[in-house]
């Protein structure tokens, strides 16, 4: 019977299992020309057959190690090119939530501690005891000069948070408000400069909400020279004084009410220019887009 020897049957076999032998043990291009070697040893000279199967085995070896080593690359090369592991976000997300404990932050939060203890302080022993009064009055001071600085060392060295940017306001407010409201419940000051004052502030920031779609009011000269007259009018009423500078007192709270009602008009203002200028603009931009 013709056909391929034995010899050449048994090379073409040992070649195969020998490429298959090599393409597991070695990696990439290695492992293919090891498989070619191995079959090239395993019948020397033994025909043509023997050496196409020498070659079909080899090549098969060579190809199978060759696409995993390639695989394997390619996988290395996502993972370099692709998105960060899930340790880097974690600790990208920790360096950004540290950023909050910045010293400008640590100045609001300490103005919003002060709220209740000044509250406390300004209410005990009925009201009306200086000592107490003289606490708070310190209390209330340090909470206004805090005020000056935040703003300013977040400003300066870039500190400027999300945290900042919510609580400041609120921390403004709630010291200036408690103030007001504890004067007024201890009949030291009337009820209507009270709502005057938390009026115009309340509806100030709801206004900057409000028109912060088409810009941002930035805050005027008329506006800081309001909050320092209030925050000195306030101070010394809080504090028990007599003769003259009771009097003193009661002319700046009447500027201070004068320059909070001017300055709360010139807000409107700016916000219905503000609105009006948007509108517009988007108005020019869709006409634009149209045509």
């Amino acid at each position: 019977m013709t056909g391929v020897p034995a010899s050449a049957a048994g090379g073409s076999s040992g070649a195969r299992r020998a490429a298959a032998s090599a393409s597991t043990a070695v990696p990439g291009k290695v492992a293919g020309a090891a498989a070619a070697r191995s079959a090239d040893g395993a019948a020397p000279g033994t025909g043509p057959g023997a050496s196409s199967g020498v070659r079909h085995g080899g090549s098969a070896g060579a190809a199978a190690a060759g696409e995993a080593a390639g695989e394997d690359a390619a996988g290395m090369d996502a993972q370099d090119d692709g998105k960060a592991p899930r340790g880097a976000k974690i600790a990208a997300a920790a360096v950004n939530q540290a950023s909050v404990w910045n010293i400008a932050n640590l100045l609001t939060m300490l103005r919003l501690v002060l709220v209740p203890a000044f509250v406390a302080l300004m209410l005990a022993d009925g009201g009306y005891d200086p000592a107490w009064r003289s606490l708070a009055w310190a209390a209330f001071a340090i909470a206004m000069i805090t005020d000056l600085f935040d703003g300013h060392l977040a400003r300066t060295y870039n500190l400027v948070t999300d945290f900042g940017k919510i609580a400041d306001p609120i921390a403004d407010k709630a010291i200036m408000g408690a103030a007001l409201i504890c004067l007024s419940a201890l009949g030291d000051l009337p009820w209507w400069v009270t709502g005057i004052i938390l009026g115009r502030e309340l509806g100030i920031t709801l206004l900057r909400f409000l028109v912060i779609r088409y810009g941002v009011i930035p805050a005027s000269r008329g506006g800081k020279l309001k909050t320092l007259t209030q925050g000195v009018a306030v101070g010394m009423y809080v504090l028990a004084l007599t003769g003259w500078l009771a009097t003193l007192r009661w002319w700046v709270m009447a500027a201070a009410v004068v320059l909070t009602v001017v300055t709360g008009l010139d807000y409107v203002k700016q916000a219905i220019v503000l609105r009006r200028q948007g509108i517009a603009e988007r108005k020019a931009a869709l006409e634009e887009k149209e045509a």
